[in-house]
Protein backbone atom coordinates (compact mmCIF):
# COMPACT_ATOMS: atom_id res chain seq x y z
CA UNK A 1 0.00 0.00 0.00
CA UNK A 2 1.34 3.44 -0.99
CA UNK A 3 2.05 5.65 2.02
CA UNK A 4 0.67 9.20 2.14
CA UNK A 5 2.36 12.50 2.98
CA UNK A 6 0.42 12.62 6.25
CA UNK A 7 2.02 9.50 7.72
CA UNK A 8 5.07 9.77 9.96
CA UNK A 9 6.40 6.56 8.41
CA UNK A 10 6.50 8.32 5.01
CA UNK A 11 8.79 11.09 6.26
CA UNK A 12 10.99 8.67 8.19
CA UNK A 13 11.50 6.55 5.06
CA UNK A 14 12.15 9.68 2.97
CA UNK A 15 14.89 10.82 5.37
CA UNK A 16 16.38 7.31 5.26
CA UNK A 17 16.51 7.40 1.45
CA UNK A 18 18.16 10.83 1.43
CA UNK A 19 20.68 9.77 4.09
CA UNK A 20 21.54 6.51 2.32
CA UNK A 21 22.04 8.22 -1.02
CA UNK A 22 24.23 10.97 0.44
CA UNK A 23 26.44 8.50 2.35
CA UNK A 24 26.86 6.13 -0.60
CA UNK A 25 27.29 8.72 -3.37
CA UNK A 26 30.62 10.29 -2.50
CA UNK A 27 32.46 8.40 -5.26
CA UNK A 28 29.69 9.25 -7.74
CA UNK A 29 30.14 12.96 -7.00
CA UNK A 30 33.90 12.68 -7.62
CA UNK A 31 33.28 10.89 -10.92
CA UNK A 32 30.93 13.65 -12.04
CA UNK A 33 33.57 16.28 -11.27
CA UNK A 34 36.27 14.32 -13.13
CA UNK A 35 34.09 13.69 -16.18
CA UNK A 36 33.48 17.43 -16.63
CA UNK A 37 36.93 18.67 -15.65
CA UNK A 38 38.21 19.47 -19.17
CA UNK A 39 35.24 21.64 -20.14
CA UNK A 40 35.10 25.45 -19.87
CA UNK A 41 33.40 26.70 -16.70
CA UNK A 42 30.03 27.49 -18.34
CA UNK A 43 29.87 24.17 -20.23
CA UNK A 44 30.99 22.30 -17.11
CA UNK A 45 27.95 23.57 -15.21
CA UNK A 46 25.56 22.40 -17.94
CA UNK A 47 27.34 19.06 -18.25
CA UNK A 48 26.95 18.47 -14.50
CA UNK A 49 23.27 19.47 -14.62
CA UNK A 50 22.56 17.31 -17.68
CA UNK A 51 24.45 14.35 -16.29
CA UNK A 52 22.69 14.68 -12.95
CA UNK A 53 19.24 14.76 -14.54
CA UNK A 54 20.10 11.70 -16.63
CA UNK A 55 21.47 9.90 -13.57
CA UNK A 56 18.32 10.70 -11.57
CA UNK A 57 16.02 9.37 -14.30
CA UNK A 58 18.03 6.19 -14.82
CA UNK A 59 18.45 5.52 -11.10
CA UNK A 60 14.71 5.97 -10.56
CA UNK A 61 14.10 3.37 -13.28
CA UNK A 62 16.54 0.89 -11.74
CA UNK A 63 15.14 1.43 -8.25
CA UNK A 64 11.54 0.97 -9.39
CA UNK A 65 12.50 -2.41 -10.86
CA UNK A 66 14.20 -3.45 -7.61
CA UNK A 67 11.23 -2.20 -5.54
CA UNK A 68 8.94 -4.39 -7.66
CA UNK A 69 11.25 -7.40 -7.31
CA UNK A 70 11.25 -7.01 -3.53
CA UNK A 71 7.54 -7.79 -3.43
CA UNK A 72 8.41 -11.38 -4.42
CA UNK A 73 8.85 -13.78 -1.46
CA UNK A 74 12.45 -14.30 -0.29
CA UNK A 75 13.87 -11.48 -2.43
CA UNK A 76 13.69 -9.03 0.47
CA UNK A 77 15.86 -11.47 2.41
CA UNK A 78 18.33 -11.48 -0.48
CA UNK A 79 18.21 -7.68 -0.66
CA UNK A 80 18.75 -7.51 3.10
CA UNK A 81 21.84 -9.73 2.87
CA UNK A 82 23.25 -7.57 0.06
CA UNK A 83 22.54 -4.44 2.06
CA UNK A 84 24.37 -5.86 5.09
CA UNK A 85 27.39 -6.55 2.85
CA UNK A 86 27.26 -3.02 1.40
CA UNK A 87 26.96 -1.46 4.87
CA UNK A 88 29.90 -3.41 6.31
CA UNK A 89 31.98 -2.69 3.19
CA UNK A 90 31.27 1.02 3.70
CA UNK A 91 33.03 0.93 7.08
CA UNK A 92 36.14 -0.87 5.81
CA UNK A 93 38.61 1.56 4.17
CA UNK A 94 39.60 0.67 0.63
CA UNK A 95 42.84 1.09 -1.23
CA UNK A 96 43.29 3.62 -3.99
CA UNK A 97 40.07 4.28 -5.87
CA UNK A 98 39.58 4.06 -9.59
CA UNK A 99 38.17 7.55 -10.03
CA UNK A 100 41.35 8.77 -11.67
CA UNK A 101 40.68 6.42 -14.60
CA UNK A 102 37.48 8.23 -15.49
CA UNK A 103 37.72 9.70 -18.97
CA UNK A 104 37.12 13.44 -19.02
CA UNK A 105 34.63 14.52 -21.68
CA UNK A 106 35.77 16.81 -24.49
CA UNK A 107 32.24 18.12 -25.09
CA UNK A 108 29.05 18.58 -23.07
CA UNK A 109 27.50 15.52 -24.73
CA UNK A 110 30.44 13.22 -24.04
CA UNK A 111 30.74 14.46 -20.45
CA UNK A 112 27.02 13.86 -19.84
CA UNK A 113 27.30 10.36 -21.34
CA UNK A 114 30.30 9.57 -19.14
CA UNK A 115 28.50 10.82 -16.02
CA UNK A 116 25.36 8.76 -16.72
CA UNK A 117 27.27 5.55 -17.55
CA UNK A 118 29.61 5.91 -14.56
CA UNK A 119 26.71 6.60 -12.22
CA UNK A 120 24.84 3.53 -13.49
CA UNK A 121 27.88 1.30 -12.98
CA UNK A 122 28.61 2.62 -9.49
CA UNK A 123 25.07 2.86 -8.14
CA UNK A 124 24.11 -0.75 -7.37
CA UNK A 125 24.59 -0.17 -3.65
CA UNK A 126 22.51 3.02 -3.76
CA UNK A 127 19.70 1.33 -5.67
CA UNK A 128 19.47 -1.61 -3.25
CA UNK A 129 19.56 0.67 -0.21
CA UNK A 130 16.96 3.07 -1.59
CA UNK A 131 14.65 0.26 -2.71
CA UNK A 132 14.84 -1.28 0.77
CA UNK A 133 14.07 2.03 2.49
CA UNK A 134 11.26 2.93 0.08
CA UNK A 135 8.94 0.21 1.43
CA UNK A 136 7.36 -0.42 -2.00
CA UNK A 137 6.55 3.29 -2.50
CA UNK A 138 7.29 4.80 -5.94
CA UNK A 139 6.59 8.28 -4.56
CA UNK A 140 9.33 7.86 -1.97
CA UNK A 141 11.80 6.67 -4.61
CA UNK A 142 11.21 9.67 -6.86
CA UNK A 143 11.16 12.25 -4.05
CA UNK A 144 14.18 10.82 -2.25
CA UNK A 145 16.36 10.71 -5.37
CA UNK A 146 15.15 14.07 -6.69
CA UNK A 147 16.12 15.70 -3.39
CA UNK A 148 19.34 13.88 -2.56
CA UNK A 149 21.17 13.59 -5.90
CA UNK A 150 21.40 17.37 -6.50
CA UNK A 151 22.65 17.72 -2.90
CA UNK A 152 25.32 15.11 -3.59
CA UNK A 153 26.43 16.67 -6.88
CA UNK A 154 26.52 20.33 -5.95
CA UNK A 155 27.64 19.78 -2.37
CA UNK A 156 30.11 17.00 -3.16
CA UNK A 157 33.24 18.89 -2.09
CA UNK A 158 31.78 19.87 1.28
CA UNK A 159 30.27 16.42 1.77
CA UNK A 160 33.55 14.61 1.12
CA UNK A 161 35.42 16.95 3.48
CA UNK A 162 32.87 16.31 6.22
CA UNK A 163 33.08 12.53 5.77
CA UNK A 164 36.89 12.68 5.92
CA UNK A 165 36.93 14.99 8.95
CA UNK A 166 34.20 13.24 10.90
CA UNK A 167 34.46 9.46 10.37
CA UNK A 168 31.55 9.03 12.79
CA UNK A 169 29.29 10.18 9.92
CA UNK A 170 30.39 7.14 7.90
CA UNK A 171 29.72 4.89 10.88
CA UNK A 172 26.30 6.50 11.20
CA UNK A 173 25.64 5.81 7.53
CA UNK A 174 26.63 2.18 7.99
CA UNK A 175 24.34 1.90 11.00
CA UNK A 176 21.48 3.41 8.96
CA UNK A 177 22.00 0.83 6.22
CA UNK A 178 22.10 -1.95 8.81
CA UNK A 179 18.87 -0.64 10.34
CA UNK A 180 17.14 -0.67 6.94
CA UNK A 181 18.57 -4.13 6.14
CA UNK A 182 17.19 -5.61 9.37
CA UNK A 183 13.84 -3.92 8.89
CA UNK A 184 13.46 -5.10 5.29
CA UNK A 185 14.36 -8.70 6.24
CA UNK A 186 11.54 -8.73 8.79
CA UNK A 187 9.13 -7.51 6.10
CA UNK A 188 9.75 -10.31 3.60
CA UNK A 189 6.41 -11.87 2.52
CA UNK A 190 7.86 -15.35 3.13
CA UNK A 191 8.20 -14.79 6.89
CA UNK A 192 5.83 -11.90 7.52
CA UNK A 193 2.94 -14.22 8.44
CA UNK A 194 5.09 -16.01 11.04
CA UNK A 195 6.08 -12.85 12.89
CA UNK A 196 2.80 -10.95 12.45
CA UNK A 197 1.60 -11.72 16.03
CA UNK A 198 4.76 -10.11 17.45
CA UNK A 199 4.68 -6.86 15.49
CA UNK A 200 5.91 -4.12 15.71
CA UNK A 201 8.51 -5.19 18.26
CA UNK A 202 10.09 -7.69 15.84
CA UNK A 203 10.71 -4.96 13.26
CA UNK A 204 12.39 -2.71 15.81
CA UNK A 205 14.52 -5.54 17.19
CA UNK A 206 15.52 -6.66 13.68
CA UNK A 207 16.38 -3.10 12.66
CA UNK A 208 18.34 -2.32 15.83
CA UNK A 209 20.11 -5.67 15.61
CA UNK A 210 21.01 -4.98 11.98
CA UNK A 211 22.52 -1.61 12.87
CA UNK A 212 24.51 -3.17 15.72
CA UNK A 213 25.80 -6.03 13.56
CA UNK A 214 27.02 -3.65 10.85
CA UNK A 215 28.81 -1.30 13.26
CA UNK A 216 30.49 -4.14 15.19
CA UNK A 217 31.46 -6.18 12.11
CA UNK A 218 32.54 -3.15 10.09
CA UNK A 219 34.63 -1.70 12.93
CA UNK A 220 36.30 -5.07 13.60
CA UNK A 221 37.14 -5.62 9.92
CA UNK A 222 38.43 -2.06 9.55
CA UNK A 223 40.77 -2.47 12.54
CA UNK A 224 41.91 -5.85 11.26
CA UNK A 225 42.70 -4.40 7.85
CA UNK A 226 44.52 -1.46 9.43
CA UNK A 227 46.64 -3.82 11.53
CA UNK A 228 47.52 -5.90 8.46
CA UNK A 229 48.46 -2.77 6.52
CA UNK A 230 50.75 -1.65 9.34
CA UNK A 231 52.53 -5.01 9.24
CA UNK A 232 52.96 -4.71 5.47
CA UNK A 233 54.33 -1.18 5.86
CA UNK A 234 56.79 -2.31 8.55
CA UNK A 235 58.05 -5.19 6.39
CA UNK A 236 58.37 -2.89 3.37
CA UNK A 237 60.23 -0.31 5.45
CA UNK A 238 62.64 -2.93 6.80
CA UNK A 239 63.23 -4.31 3.31
CA UNK A 240 63.89 -0.82 1.97
CA UNK A 241 66.34 -0.20 4.81
CA UNK A 242 68.24 -3.40 4.06
CA UNK A 243 68.34 -2.64 0.33
CA UNK A 244 69.58 0.87 0.92
CA UNK A 245 72.39 -0.18 3.28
Amino acid sequence: MEMTFFEGQFWTALLQIIGINIVLSGDNAVVIALAARNLPAKQRRWAVIGGTVGAVVMRIGFTVIVVYLMTIPYLKLVGSALLFWIAIKLLVPEGGGGEGKVKAGSSIGSAITTIIIADAVMSLDNVIGIAAAAKDSLTLVILGLAISIPIVVFGSTLMLKLLDRYPILVVGGGALLGWVAGDIAAADPAIEAWIEPYQPIVHYLAAAGGAGIVVLAGTWLARRKEARQKKVDIVASEHHGVSGS
